[in-house]
C-alpha cells in the first residue's frame, strides 16, 4: 500500500467504504471496511486528511480519528454531492468525499 495523504469515509451502520488518494491524486486504498475494524485500520495509517460527511455519527468518528493523529475534515451532504459521478452508492460516495477535500 502507497502512501496516502487524503481519505474519503462513508460511514453506515455495518460496513464502511474507504476511498484512499495519494499527494498525486492517484487511487491507494479503496476498500470496504466493517464497524469494528474501523478504528484498527485507521490506527494502521500514518496520519492523514479524512473527509466525512457530515451526518450524526460522523462527529463521533471524527473524534474518535482525530484521538488516533488524522485530521478529519467533516462536509456538508451538498459539498459532497457535488462530486458523485451518477446515483448515490457507498463507492462513489467515497470517492466524492476525498476529491472534495
Amino acid at each position: 500500500m502507497g502512501e496516502v495523504s487524503t481519505i474519503g469515509l462513508d460511514t453506515a451502520k455495518s460496513v464502511f467504504q474507504v476511498h484512499g488518494v495519494n499527494d498525486a491524486g492517484a487511487v491507494v486504498i479503496r476498500k470496504r471496511i466493517s464497524r469494528a475494524k474501523v478504528l484498527e485500520f485507521f490506527g494502521s495509517l500514518p496520519p492523514c486528511l479524512a473527509g466525512v460527511e457530515a451526518c450524526p455519527s460522523a462527529h463521533h468518528w471524527s473524534r474518535e480519528l482525530q484521538a488516533l493523529g488524522h485530521t478529519v475534515r467533516l462536509m456538508p451532504p451538498s459539498y459532497v454531492k457535488a462530486y458523485l459521478k451518477r446515483s448515490k452508492n457507498d463507492p462513489k460516495r467515497t470517492n466524492s468525499g476525498a476529491m472534495s477535500r
